[in-house]
């Protein structure tokens, strides 16, 4: 259970006990490939589902917005869809922009930043305040993927933009980045703009997550496993610990 009533629920019981992710915060999620980061990011839209007074932006850099539609689908309620908006940056890219649904808004690539820019705009106009919709999530699914079409200073200049708007509407971000992608140096300038950071690591084909930020003290490492568009959770790591898992 959510100790706070306006923070936002991440799906997963052991780190909503602690009081989920507060208002206005910006969250990196970072992990390494084929861990799951989509299903996770699809966990933090469990309030939206659940109660249909939340609105979802999703930016995707990495896969079409009609397979995000596809996989949605299995989570959200029919008549709370119209409340997602999504910004394509591949489907031209990839030869697919022949796209019509109302709540797809394509660019031309994932560089285009001011582009981008301009959609999520006009999907928070719609959702936020046309719709009347107070509590928002932005989730960009890669990152990663927008930095190998721009600077990071360019990335952190078109972010800082966002990751403010966020925290004066007591929204939510999710950026999801790739931990094996970039250097010390990116992660740290990145890292300057988030409230708390979802970490996920993988030990002898076994996924671990947990959050810092949340709380005083990083959480405990807890097991969990992708079964389909599903996140299982397992026992934490500091169970783990006693059939000799190091924790680093």
């Amino acid at each position: 259970m959510i100790n706070v009533m306006n923070n936002y629920s991440i799906g997963i019981e052991d780190f909503d006990a602690i009081g989920g992710l507060k208002e206005g915060s910006n969250i990196m999620l970072i992990g390494p490939p084929m861990s799951g980061k989509e299903i996770i990011l699809n966990h933090l839209m469990n309030s939206y589902t659940a109660n249909n007074e939340t609105a979802v932006i999703i930016v995707t850099t990495h896969e079409p917005a009609t397979q995000i539609i596809e996989r949605l689908k299995e989570i959200i309620p029919a008549p709370s869809f119209s409340n997602i908006g999504i910004v394509d940056c591949i489907s031209k890219t990839v030869g697919d922009a022949d796209v019509d649904i109302g709540n797809i808004e394509i660019v031309s690539s994932p560089a285009d930043l001011t582009a981008i820019g301009v959609k999520i705009s006009q999907f928070f106009e719609d959702l936020f305040f046309k719709k009347n919709i107070r509590k928002l999530q932005l989730h960009f699914n890669s990152l990663s993927t927008i930095l190998l079409y721009s600077k990071v200073q360019t990335v952190f200049r078109f972010l800082h933009v966002l990751t403010g708007r966020i925290k004066a509407a007591k929204g939510l971000g999710i950026y999801v980045v790739d931990s094996r992608m970039h250097d010390e140096k990116t992660y740290n300038t990145l890292k300057q703009l988030c409230d708390g950071i979802i970490e996920i690591k993988s030990e002898n084909d076994t996924n671990f997550i947990r959050i810092i930020g949340i709380s005083p003290k990083p959480t405990q490492w807890f097991e969990y496993e992708i079964d389909g568009a599903n996140m299982i959770m397992k026992k934490s790591m500091k169970i783990e610990c006693k059939k000799g898992i190091n924790i680093k």
